[in-house]
């Protein structure tokens, strides 16, 4: 009879039909009777259940229980059960009801009397049926599923009671507090943690003033206890051995913890010390990461590190740099760049393994003819970079003194330039690296979101160091003007550069850039406006830039941004590391010091062949969709466009695609762009700036074939082809505007390009 009760209530709950009977009844249905074996008969228990052999509180079963169908997705299945219900499957079925019940009474589109009702039968629950304490009971039982439940079933009463009756349940505070300061001792604590994680995340969906403060000030204290605790222990003992450990299991609850407090911080206005704790004592997690932990731990931190200097609060759905808007957190920022950089320059990214197996669904092993072999985990090479970088943004941006943004930049820089050398090989069809700020494009290219938050660090810190020259400009001799202009390129991070590089990548794909302005998944906008109003005062610096890179191509010999006297014995930039940034033919020389000869930036590597350095394809000149990032094909592969024509006259040769459908008037043509340089090889186009060529010839695919000699004058191909792309992105961005289609106001973007518009002009005049 009660089973048969118990389903017509639940089939009530799901359809939010008044419940008609009084409050006494309903809460006696769906009081948990833990008195008596949860598992039922044995035949039901293993039915329904995993095997528990790893172990009471293995990870393997955590990772289950995370997978386990939540309140919704156990509808189907609970309303159409038969009456014969073994008691574990009755209490499931009652952890369930709980949860829904307390999801629809904070649901506005519940009527009010509906939800009133729930409220008395949760106050009935509480106060007479202890149903809190009965859920803690199940916590820690040995079956997974339904400790899972009880936990997602307390933390919903937790949180209900604190926001309607603005008081903390009592059992469950005493039960947290027991077991955090019980560790090591007790255990088995992470059942306490996804309580806590999951009233977190409740809260984050909806929060309200006072509540977290109420939740977490009296755990604050106890959490940075139970912080050094953990973090403390000694992770190179049998007990992390394995990922599937009550240890491990413990700490990678704990993880998820710091993630949610990191979430929540956003929310008070002076933070607690335990949202706080992971900033100041970032220490105790980089020495976890540099420890013999399993691999999958290493990543979460490594991730939880990365979302901690871009500060991305509630779960990735807000992002940017705030740390200029509160002391707080301007001080942990700080405080986290201080201790990544201390160990960084400590060889700390050559402790960290990076060639993690990969994981696959239903099993550990790879699928036939997949590689599983595939290098480095690049999902973490990127996080780690970005960490770097963006503590050495924050550092140098609130640092004083010359000398110690320039110590500080090029000991981490070189390590990182080490580190990327090490770990990211580059494809077979491209050419060597042989400049630094190409590295920045290699590594990121696959993650967007994350290459332009890099990107964005290294402009900063590029405007950092100009004011730091421009201050000093009165005062600076030629060999220290030099020496400038040397780190800027040594140092990866001239922003021409990686502009260029970027671009190179792309094929010249305005849309590309368009899609980034679009999209609110990246700090593309912020860095674009940024770069331009750079571009509009170094301008001059831009077009030598980009004749380094038509000579880079056009040339055998190398070329130098930076023309001290000549020496007779050259030296080159390799990218070994900024400490030992020349050759082999010359004398080990550190960084700081200015050089006093030739020093090119864009050269071939040292040693090849002139002829095999002829022969190889080239990321500029003939760059097909094809050899484009998996990521960015899709954007730019508009070739088997029914509409597209190309005309290979001699002039501006357009690719327009097709319109893509609209409901109204205003058709939007989202792609249409002038010849990119994957169609250089078929149809070139001649630029403006580039002296006529005879009909019939063809263009090489290696710009290094074509002659270099002292009486033609120097061609622009890059200068040229970098202008278009913007050219064309302002062309797209107006008519969007035109037609109320951009989804902001690009008026300030607009002018930028304008701007760069009048000065190619007075380039091609000249």
């Amino acid at each position: 009879m009660k089973i048969s009760l118990l389903q017509q209530m639940y089939k009530d709950v799901l359809a939010g039909n008044p419940l008609a009977r009084e409050s006494h009844h309903y809460s006696s249905l769906i009081n948990l009777c833990v008195g008596q074996p949860p598992g039922g008969d044995e035949s039901c228990h293993q039915k329904h259940l995993p095997s528990t052999a790893g172990g009471v509180g293995s990870h393997q079963d955590t990772a289950v229980s995370h997978l386990v169908p939540a309140t919704d997705d156990l509808s189907n299945s609970f309303a159409n059960m038969s009456s014969s219900l073994c008691p574990r499957e009755v209490m499931l079925l009652q952890l369930t009801l709980i949860k829904m019940m307390v999801a629809k009474a904070e649901s506005q589109e519940i009527e009010l009397h509906i939800r009133q009702k729930y409220c008395e039968i949760f106050v009935l629950l509480l106060k007479e049926a202890k149903i809190d304490s009965k859920l803690i009971h199940l916590l820690g039982c040995d079956d997974r599923l339904l400790s899972h439940m009880a936990s997602q079933s307390l933390a919903s009463l937790v949180y209900f009671q604190l926001k309607e009756e603005d008081a903390l349940n009592v059992p469950w505070l005493s039960f947290s507090l027991n077991t955090l300061l019980g560790f090591p001792g007790q255990a088995r604590v992470a059942d306490c943690l996804w309580t806590l994680v999951a009233i977190l995340r409740q809260d984050a969906l909806a929060p309200r003033a006072g509540v977290l403060q109420k939740l977490l000030a009296p755990l604050d204290a106890v959490l940075e206890g139970f912080y050094n605790a953990i973090l403390l222990h000694h992770f190179d003992s049998h007990c992390y051995t394995s990922p599937y450990s009550e240890a491990t299991n413990n700490l990678i609850s704990f993880i998820d913890l710091l993630e949610a407090l990191l979430a929540s911080r956003i929310e008070l206005e002076l933070p607690l010390r335990c949202q706080r704790i992971l900033f100041l004592k970032v220490s105790y997690v980089l020495n976890v990461i540099s420890s013999s932990i399993p691999y999958v731990i290493k990543k979460k931190l490594i991730l939880l590190l990365k979302k901690c200097v871009l500060y991305k609060s509630r779960e990735d759905a807000k992002s940017g740099s705030l740390f200029l808007q509160t002391p707080s957190l301007c001080e942990d920022m700080l405080a986290l760049s201080n201790a990544v950089l201390q160990v960084v320059n400590l060889t700390w990214l050559n402790q960290i393994p990076l060639s993690g197996k990969s994981s696959y669904f239903g099993s550990s092993e790879a699928a036939p003819g997949h590689d599983s072999q595939g290098g480095s985990d690049q999902t973490v090479l990127r996080a780690l970079s970005l960490v770097v970088l963006k503590a050495l943004e924050f550092k140098i941006h609130n640092s004083a003194t010359e000398a110690e943004i320039k110590g500080d930049f090029e000991s981490s820089m070189s390590q990182l330039l080490m580190f990327w050398r090490s770990h990211v090989k580059p494809s077979p069809e491209s050419h060597p690296v042989v400049h630094h700020c190409e590295w920045l494009s290699l590594v990121f290219m696959e993650q967007d979101d994350d290459m332009w938050e890099a990107a964005k660090a290294l402009l900063i810190i590029y405007l950092k160091f100009d004011r730091l020259r421009c201050d000093a400009a009165a005062n600076l001799s030629q060999k220290e003007e030099e020496s400038w202009k040397f780190l800027e390129h040594a140092g990866g991070y001239n922003p021409h550069c990686i502009f260029l590089f970027f671009l190179e990548k792309i094929a010249f794909d305005s849309t590309v850039l368009l899609d980034f302005l679009i999209s609110s998944e990246t700090c593309f906008l912020e860095y674009l406006v940024r770069y331009l109003k750079l571009l509009g005062k170094e301008w001059h610096q831009f077009v030598d830039v980009c004749d380094h890179f038509d000579t880079r191509h056009s040339t055998l010999h190398p070329v130098c941004s930076v023309k001290p006297p000549q020496r007779e014995k050259p030296s080159c930039v390799t990218g070994e590391s900024l400490q030992n940034a020349v050759c082999e033919a010359e004398p080990q020389t550190p960084m700081s010091s200015a050089p006093s000869h030739d020093r090119p930036v864009f050269t071939a590597q040292q040693g090849c062949n002139e002829a095999a350095e002829c022969n190889q394809p080239d990321s500029l000149a003939g760059t097909d969709s094809a050899s484009l990032p998996a990521s960015l094909q899709s954007l730019v592969n508009y070739d088997s466009s029914d509409d597209s024509e190309l005309e290979s006259d001699g002039k501006e040769c357009l690719v327009n695609t097709k319109q893509l459908p609209s409901n109204n008037e205003g058709e939007v043509r989202r792609r249409e762009t002038g010849c990119s340089s994957r169609d250089d090889d078929r149809n070139p186009c001649t630029p403006e700036v580039s002296p006529p060529k005879p009909k019939g010839s063809r263009t090489s695919s290696c710009w290094t074939c074509m002659a270099s000699s002292d009486n033609i004058a120097p061609l622009r191909v890059m200068l040229y082809k970098s202008t278009k792309c913007l050219l064309e992105l302002q062309e797209a961005i107006s008519r969007l505007q035109r037609r109320n289609l951009f989804p902001y106001n690009p008026s300030a973007l607009l002018k930028l390009l304008s701007h760069v518009e009048k000065m190619s002009k007075s380039i091609n005049l000249q």
